[in-house]
């Protein structure tokens, strides 16, 4: 079978995991087993969480000891199980458990699907840039895949939403085992130092000033994909509430409309060797960060009537928002990253952004939504909200741009400290 269609059908079922039960997952809690609220913020909560080490954890192991495929490929089989026992779950207690152990098997999966991607494509002489985007664009396809399939089969408060993604989370981990080999690197070493003795070679990208620049406003803007996934579909439910808006199509089919933001993204991704390549990745991550403030901003004044239109331009920006920090992002630490800590590497950007960030946004926004714009009957003054994440966005952009110091040399790449040039740009 040709490489890329290999690596296609990997970020295909990869993403569709996820997108088999992410959206749907409150339905599921509220309308099905009517837990309560505060009980299903934890629930979000435990993805930021797992990323918090987990990616570098198996990052470094798969950098060690194990073939990174097949670390992943028992990961997925290892989840495979775990879905399948959330239903089984009799209270919010058990629930939370089983969830986070789901995600600690599942969110290294993200990091070590680049590791494997990146490690293929290299040793067939084919350039990362150009030939990686099309190929993870398929991962964004397979997330709108899951949640049609959920949705069409009415399964959105139903525990066959789990099954379903238990089902490819078992093909992937036996696929996975087929996937052309990505062996440890440090493993071979004779001579190491302190760091690789412990595992923690990729910190030392931090030890570059650009580089803990960028990782700390990747962090950031892990916080500002959290605070869309947590609330987006949220803030659309709330509308049936007003009986001027309850036969609204973006009311009925909330899930539908927030799809057209992961739609968006398989387009944006096609456009990303085109930026790097010609602006570099400090012009990506500000036009990222723009992007988030138009994302929010047009929340803050959109409604599922006459503003319907501001609602579906805020998700035809989430591509741009969320592709040109994200994929550009794991591109940039690939290209800066020794070859012998690339999978560690791709663990400490997911433990900067779906980790650090996710849970600071999960934490800070959730507190800040409590105290300065719900009031007491409950209602949640939206326009307060979004306007307010649009100006924290809006703050990033005008901060990085002259924190972060990288010339884009559309020729070579340029080393940082205690990483070496691994290939063109």
């Amino acid at each position: 079978m040709n490489l890329k269609l290999r690596l296609t059908i990997m970020n295909f079922l990869q993403f569709f995991i996820w997108g088999a039960w992410l959206i749907t997952i409150g339905r599921y809690w509220f309308e099905n087993r009517g837990w309560s609220g505060t009980s299903f913020g934890a629930i979000f909560s435990t993805m930021g969480i797992s990323a918090l080490f987990m990616p570098s954890l198996m990052g470094i192991v798969a950098d060690r000891w194990i073939n990174a495929e097949r670390l992943y490929g028992v990961l997925h089989i290892l989840g495979a199980v775990l879905l399948c026992l959330l239903p089984q779950a009799a209270d919010p207690n058990q629930f939370f458990w089983l969830i986070l152990a789901t995600m600690l098997c599942y969110m290294p999966t993200i990091s070590l699907a680049i590791t494997v991607a990146y490690n293929a494509l290299k040793q067939n002489g084919l350039d990362v840039i150009r030939d990686y985007p099309p190929i993870r664009v398929w991962g964004t396809i397979g997330f709108i895949a899951a949640l049609w399939t959920t949705s069409l089969l009415g399964l959105e408060k139903s525990p066959g939403q789990f099954y379903v993604a238990a089902g490819a989370a078992l093909v992937l981990g036996l696929y996975a085992f087929t996937l052309p080999p990505a062996p440890p690197r440090l493993g071979t070493d004779t001579h190491r130092s302190l760091l690789d003795a412990l595992g923690l070679t990729s910190f030392r990208l931090l030890l570059d000033r650009n580089m803990a620049v960028f990782f700390i406003f990747a962090m950031l803007l892990g916080a500002a994909l959290q605070l869309t996934n947590a609330y987006g579909g949220t803030f659309l439910g709330e509308f049936e509430k007003d009986p001027a808006y309850a036969d609204a199509l973006a009311v009925r089919y909330p899930a539908i409309i927030m799809s057209i933001s992961q739609i968006s993204e398989t387009l944006f991704i096609l456009t990303i060797p085109f930026f790097l390549k010609r602006f570099g990745i400090k012009t990506v991550m500000t036009i990222s960060m723009i992007a988030w403030f138009l994302r929010f901003g047009l929340f803050a004044y959109g409604n599922p009537g006459s503003g319907l239109w501001m609602i579906i331009l805020s998700c035809i920006v989430y591509g741009m928002a969320f592709d040109f920090f994200n994929i550009s992002g794991s591109l940039f630490v690939e290209q800066q990253a020794d070859p012998k800590i690339r999978a560690s590497a791709q663990g400490l950007f997911m433990l900067m952004t779906n980790g650090i960030g996710a849970v600071l946004g999960s934490a800070i926004s959730g507190w800040m939504i409590d105290r300065f714009f719900t009031d007491a009957s409950g209602a949640k003054d939206w326009h307060g909200i979004w306007t307010t994440f649009a100006l924290y966005s809006l703050a990033m952009a005008v901060t990085f741009v002259p924190l972060f110091k990288h010339r884009h040399d559309p020729h070579k790449v340029v080393p940082v400290h205690g990483a070496t040039d691994v290939g063109q740009p």
